[in-house]
């Protein structure tokens, strides 16, 4: 780094930042939301331009770019902070820059990171964040080895570090260790927390042991420390689900809403699925309207929870209503939302008003996906209805210019094809066999059915014969067959 960026960033640590300044950097950065922008030149760039920085505000970035998951952005603002010397860094800063690497690089970097801090900074912040990197890769014996010496030097005094090893345990699917765990932080006066009781109804509730956990859930309630969050009851309201008990269902649903801290709409969000789950219409619709109450925008997300519930609770007639109150909210265009009427429709067999959906947004200039009118044709096929069948196919394959992992179903092509051999003209086999070209490899069904369809219109064929022999596609018994119709 040349010595005039160097000196303009030691020169602003001596200043506050302005909230001006510091709305301006996160402005900047904030928008640069593909994980392959790298936000260290326009850090460079804010420094070089003679803005000030503060610890305060590049720490704030880095939560924020942690939350949103853009988490090789953060690292390199943490990678940024360090190289520059923005502050010198305790391990706590250690600590999140070990965790960000691990998220990024892997479990093998952060242990080079950790082996290479001083002594004096391997605390338990540090040592608890590298154990979180094991856990989260799901390296067992890595983690309890690394949890072995965390108790050995007396790191191991938080809760935050036994829900690391439950974690680990359940996301290895060894529940029956997860109370164990659990029971180790009693005996060593470990306070659960919230989490740790959580992880554990959740290992007994996939376990479908619900006596102890409501037996845990009953500890949870009576201790004066704790205080049962909604998440807490919402996941014991899906167990419940699971075991078919819908009062209990009702009731811990009941107490998750009264515990809601309306931060965001998600909260709104998980209960009215759960509701749906249990086909509780009337209770989808009620949160719904306290959501709108309680929050001034509501984003896609909202509507695509409560839309997914409707068509679940088989209420497509109010899915289409709500999706119409979505096209005049101002949101920004993502065509998940109508897609779960148009899949619900589907799966009634109503695919003329799928259709009429996809219609719809293709008139007002919105972008459909090929496999949604490829769904289309397989339904129209289904019916017999061939025409529709091979428009809609027509229609999925010509938006398949940008997506090169779509492929159609191939046994809809075969009858496709096979229809318009039989039915089409050949000015029409043409045009279906040149664009599915430009999706999959020739085969020899297309060159069949547009023998057929010419030798149909009185056609000569020996150029599409020389064709396949150009394309390495070997005349067979169907193909002599089917030239043979030439002689009738």
């Amino acid at each position: 780094m040349n010595s005039k960026l160097l000196t303009l960033i030691r020169f602003s640590r001596c200043y506050s930042t302005s909230r001006r300044s510091k709305e301006a950097l996160y402005s900047k950065i904030s928008p640069l939301g593909n994980p392959s922008t790298s936000l260290v030149p326009e850090l460079d760039s804010w420094v070089s331009d003679g803005n000030k920085v503060r610890v305060s505000e590049l720490q704030r970035i880095i939560r924020d770019l942690r939350k949103r998951k853009r988490f090789t952005q953060a690292l390199q603002v943490s990678e940024w902070m360090n190289k520059n010397g923005i502050c010198s860094f305790s391990p706590t800063e250690h600590a999140v820059q070990l965790n960000l690497i691990g998220r990024v690089h892997g479990y093998l970097s952060a242990e080079n990171y950790f082996d290479n801090l001083r002594d004096e900074e391997k605390n338990d912040k540090t040592y608890g964040a590298l154990l979180h990197c094991y856990a989260r890769q799901k390296q067992i014996d890595k983690s309890l080895s690394h949890m072995q010496k965390m108790r050995e030097m007396g790191f191991a005094s938080s809760a935050l570090t036994y829900n690391d090893i439950m974690s680990l345990y359940a996301n290895l699917g060894q529940y029956e260790k997860v109370p164990e765990v659990l029971d180790e932080m009693k005996k060593n006066k470990i306070s659960p927390d919230n989490l740790s009781y959580r992880i554990c109804i959740n290992a007994y509730g996939t376990q479908s042991n619900i006596m102890a956990m409501e037996a845990l859930l009953k500890e949870m309630e009576n201790h004066s420390h704790i205080v049962v969050d909604w998440n807490t009851y919402a996941v014991v309201a899906s167990f419940y689900i699971k075991a078919g008990l819908t009062d209990k269902t009702i009731d811990s649903l009941k107490k998750a809403e009264e515990r809601l801290e309306k931060k965001d709409g998600n909260e709104f969000n998980h209960l009215m699925s759960l509701y749906a789950s249990i086909g509780n219409k009337a209770e989808v619709l009620r949160l719904w309207d306290l959501q709108k109450c309680a929050f001034k925008r509501h984003i896609n997300r909202d509507y695509i929870t409560v839309l997914d519930s409707l068509v679940k609770l088989g209420e497509l007639k109010e899915s289409e209503k709500l999706l119409k109150e979505w096209e005049s909210s101002g949101n920004c265009y993502d065509f998940r939302v109508p897609n779960i009427v148009f899949v619900g429709y589907c799966k009634k067999g109503l695919y003329k008003k799928a259709e009429a959906i996809l219609t719809d947004l293709m008139e007002k200039g919105r972008a459909t996906t090929p496999n949604s009118w490829a769904r289309l044709a397989e339904g129209y096929l289904d019916k017999g209805e061939m025409t529709k069948a091979v428009d809609c196919m027509k229609a999925a394959v010509s938006r398949d210019v940008k997506n090169k992992d779509w492929k159609p179903n191939p046994k809809v092509i075969t009858a496709i094809l096979g229809w318009l051999g039989d039915e089409g003209s050949a000015e029409d086999v043409e045009a279906f066999v040149a664009s599915l070209r430009a999706v999959i490899p020739v085969s020899r069904r297309m060159y069949h059915a547009l023998i057929q369809a010419n030798i149909r219109g009185g056609k000569e064929v020996n150029g599409i014969l020389e064709s396949m022999k150009t394309d390495k596609i070997d005349e067979d018994k169907e193909t002599k067959k089917i030239l043979g119709l030439r002689l009738n």
